[in-house]
C-alpha cells in the first residue's frame, strides 16, 4: 500500500534520520516548510531565520534562512539550518509551530550515474537502415525512425490514428534547441537551475563528441551515422548486472544530453506534439526536491498536458504527492520511470498513484535485468538500445527506464490528439491496453495502436 499524505511528525525513527542528515553536508540541512498564508515573516523572526526573497541570494552563506521556492509554488519555502546538534532542536521547534502545515527534508535527487563498465557489453552488429529520411517535415536519421523499439510499440500504425497534440513537458537537463529533428517542435522553457528562461542542454565544452562514447545515465553510447551499424539486439549483449552497477538515485558523474534524448523519444512517438523543456537537473545530473517541485508546478501552469519525469528517488514526499494531485486536478498526465535497481522496490514519483510508472523491456518483451518491477509499474516499454537525439546534431543509444518513460509520455500525447480533455485516470486506462507479458510489469508492454483504438472507441474527439 502506498503511503498517504499527511502532516510530517517527528518520531524516534525520523529523529535518527534528521540527526544523520545534520551530520552530512550543508546541502542536506535544508527542509521544505509549508507555512500558512502570510505568516512567513513572523515565522522567520520567531525562529531566528533570515528571510531571503532575492532569487540570486546565496543562502549557503547565511546561518539559518528561509526562502520561497522559485516559480508558482505558494506557501512553500526552503529552510536552511546550521549544521550541528542544535539542528534537531530547531526542527522540533519548527514542526511544533502552529503556522506550519508540514515539514519534510529537501532531499537530493540525482539522475542515474553513468558507468564505464557498460561499454564492454555493447557492440554493433551488421545493420541495414541508415541515411536521412523526412520525418514529419524534418530530416532524421533512418535508424532513429525505424529502430526496433518503434516497431515493437507500433508507432507507424498508431500514426494512422493520431500523431500527437498538446504540450509535453519533460523535467530533465534541458534540450538542444538547435537540434534539426526537434527544433520545430520545441517551446521555450525555463531553467530552474539558474532561474532563467530557456532550458538549454548545451554545454560547449562537451560538443566535440563525434568520436567519444558517452556512458551517461543508465548507459548511453554516441552513434556515428557514417560508421556505426544499427543495434541488432538479437546478437547484442546488453548490460550484465553481475558486473555492472547501475543504481538509480546515485550521484551522477555526468548527465549531459539526457534531456535531449528524452525529447527525441517523445518526438518519435508524438511528432506533432509540442515539447517543453523544464531544466531541473544540471549537467552533472544533480537536483533537489525543491527545484523539481518548482519545475513541476511551472509546467502545469504553463500549458503542459503531459509531464515526463525520467528520474526517481527512494523516499516518499508528501509535497510531491500534493503537486501530482494539483496536476491531476488540471487534467495533466504524469509519467515517470520505474527505476533501475533491478528489484521489486517502490521509488518516486513512479510510486505515487497519480503517476504512471514505466518499466523497461528488451526487444523480446523480456523485463530488462536493470528494471524495477512490481506495484511501482503501470506499464512497460522498450528501454534497451533505444536510439534518440543527442546534442550537437548527433544520436545516441540508451539503456534504462529513463528511456522507457518517454514512450508512454508520447503515448499520452497521442491520446490527447484523440481526446483533448483526457486526464490522468483515463489516459492510464488507455495505456493499460497493453501486450500482457507478466514478469511484474503491470498491464504489460506498451501497444500504441491498442491504446489509441481504446480511446477512440470511448468517444474521443
Amino acid at each position: 500500500m502506498k503511503p498517504m499524505a499527511g502532516k510530517w511528525h517527528i518520531t524516534k525513527g525520523v529523529a535518527v534520520l534528521i540527526l544523520a542528515l545534520c551530520l552530512q553536508a550543508r546541502a542536506q540541512d535544508r527542509y521544505l516548510v509549508r507555512i500558512h498564508g502570510d505568516a512567513v515573516a513572523n515565522f522567520a523572526q520567531k525562529h531566528g531565520l533570515t528571510l531571503v526573497t532575492r532569487s540570486d541570494s546565496n543562502t549557503n552563506r547565511i546561518t539559518g534562512s528561509i526562502s520561497p521556492l522559485p516559480g508558482p509554488v505558494h506557501d512553500l519555502y526552503v529552510a536552511t539550518l546550521a549544521s550541528g546538534p542544535s539542528s534537531q532542536a530547531a526542527l522540533q521547534s519548527i514542526q511544533n509551530d502552529p503556522s506550519v502545515e508540514r515539514v519534510e527534508p529537501n532531499q537530493p535527487v540525482s539522475l542515474p550515474r553513468k558507468t564505464a563498465a557498460s561499454l564492454s557489453h555493447w557492440r554493433a552488429a551488421d545493420g541495414s537502415a541508415s541515411g536521412n529520411v523526412s520525418y514529419f517535415g524534418t530530416p532524421a536519421w533512418g535508424a532513429y525512425v525505424t529502430q526496433p523499439a518503434a516497431g515493437i510499440v507500433r508507432i507507424q500504425g498508431a500514426h494512422q490514428l493520431a500523431t500527437g497534440a498538446g504540450t509535453v513537458a519533460f523535467l530533465d537537463t534541458g534540450v538542444d534547441f538547435t537540434n534539426p529533428v526537434l527544433g520545430a517542435s520545441l517551446n521555450f522553457g525555463w531553467d530552474f537551475t539558474t532561474n532563467t528562461p530557456g532550458g538549454s542542454d548545451i554545454d560547449p565544452a562537451q560538443l566535440n563528441q563525434s568520436t567519444t562514447s558517452i556512458l551517461d545515465d543508465e548507459s548511453v553510447v554516441i552513434l556515428d551515422q557514417s560508421t556505426t551499424s544499427i543495434l541488432d539486439q538479437s546478437t547484442t549483449s546488453i548490460l550484465d548486472q553481475s558486473t555492472t552497477s547501475i543504481l538509480d538515485g546515485q550521484p551522477a558523474t555526468s548527465a549531459y544530453g539526457h534531456g535531449t534524448m528524452i525529447a527525441g523519444i517523445i518526438h518519435l512517438v508524438a511528432p506533432t506534439a509540442r515539447l517543453l523543456p523544464v531544466k531541473v537537473f544540471g549537467s552533472d545530473g544533480t537536483s533537489d526536491l525543491a527545484t523539481i517541485l518548482s519545475g513541476f508546478y511551472w509546467a502545469v501552469n504553463n500549458g503542459a498536458k503531459v509531464i515526463n519525469m525520467s528520474f526517481s528517488m527512494s523516499d516518499y514526499s508528501a509535497e510531491f504527492s500534493r503537486a501530482l494531485d494539483y496536476a491531476a486536478s488540471k487534467a495533466v498526465i504524469s509519467v515517470a520511470s520505474a527505476g533501475n535497481d533491478g528489484s521489486q522496490v517502490i521509488v518516486y514519483p513512479a510510486g505515487y498513484s497519480q503517476a504512471m510508472g514505466v518499466a523497461s523491456t528488451d526487444n523480446y518483451d523480456q523485463r530488462s535485468s536493470f528494471s524495477n518491477y512490481g506495484s511501482v509499474v503501470t506499464v512497460a516499454a522498450p528501454g534497451e538500445g533505444v536510439i534518440s537525439t543527442y546534442p550537437g546534431a548527433l544520436y545516441a543509444a540508451g539503456w534504462g527506464t529513463s528511456f522507457s518513460a518517454p514512450f508512454v509520455s508520447g503515448a499520452a500525447a497521442l491520446l490527447v490528439d484523440i481526446d483533448g480533455h483526457i486526464g490522468q485516470s483515463q489516459a492510464q486506462l488507455a495505456v493499460s491496453q497493453a501486450m500482457p507479458v507478466g514478469q511484474g510489469l503491470g498491464a504489460g508492454r506498451l501497444d500504441l495502436v491498442q491504446a489509441c483504438l481504446f480511446e477512440a472507441a470511448r468517444g474521443g474527439n
